[in-house]
């Protein structure tokens, strides 16, 4: 995928690779949004899992425990269905939904203004969710204004590639799940 900072079209979280072995590991079935779930859940959504043990959307300056990427489930008409987005109020039965659960996964974000280098280390929320109902996929980046000593994100790198530098407008970053829902957190350096 080309990163082209100069212009802000953000992909909310995209999943590159675990620090951890470098594998990227879907998780599922569980936990999955319940039938009925009055939110969408779009690729690239920040996911929790609440007290009930099912997976919501991590609003920002929230815990999260990984990144939606998929969902499959068995619809009214009994026919199996395969979506990169949970539809608003879906109802469905046998929900499998997929996400990234290690704490040691980096994703790239697109920050929605300048960064530089400083930035590393430094922890940051998401901006106010959105998504594409066509493509599934969320359109979202970084809120640079929402820096926090502890944040929902922590920037650890730029992402490499072309047309990508620190202090260009809209920076695609490296970042972790700093505030995991599954890990202590630890405040930004």
């Amino acid at each position: 995928m080309m990163y082209d900072s100069s212009v802000f079209s953000p992909l909310g979280l995209s999943q590159q690779f675990s620090m951890v072995g470098g594998t990227i590991r879907p998780m599922g079935p569980t936990p999955a949004p319940l039938t009925g779930y009055a939110t969408a859940i779009f690729n690239g959504y920040p996911i929790a899992v609440n007290a009930a043990g099912n997976m919501v959307v991590a609003p920002p300056n929230s815990r999260s425990c990984g990144v939606f990427t998929g969902v499959e489930y068995t619809d009214t008409l009994l026919a199996r269905r395969y979506s990169p987005q949970w539809v608003a109020s879906q109802a469905g039965t046998d929900i499998r939904a997929w996400y990234t659960l290690d704490p040691y996964m980096l994703y790239a974000i697109q920050a929605n203004a300048t960064l530089t280098i400083t930035a590393i280390g430094q922890q940051y929320d998401w901006a106010t969710l959105s998504g594409n109902t066509t493509t599934g996929l969320a359109t979202f980046g970084l809120d640079v204004a929402s820096a926090a000593a502890n944040a929902g994100l922590r920037v650890v790198g730029l992402v490499p590639g072309p047309n990508n530098e620190w202090g260009d407008l809209f920076p695609w970053v490296l970042v972790q799940i700093s505030e995991h829902q599954y890990v202590a957190d630890i405040a930004s350096v």
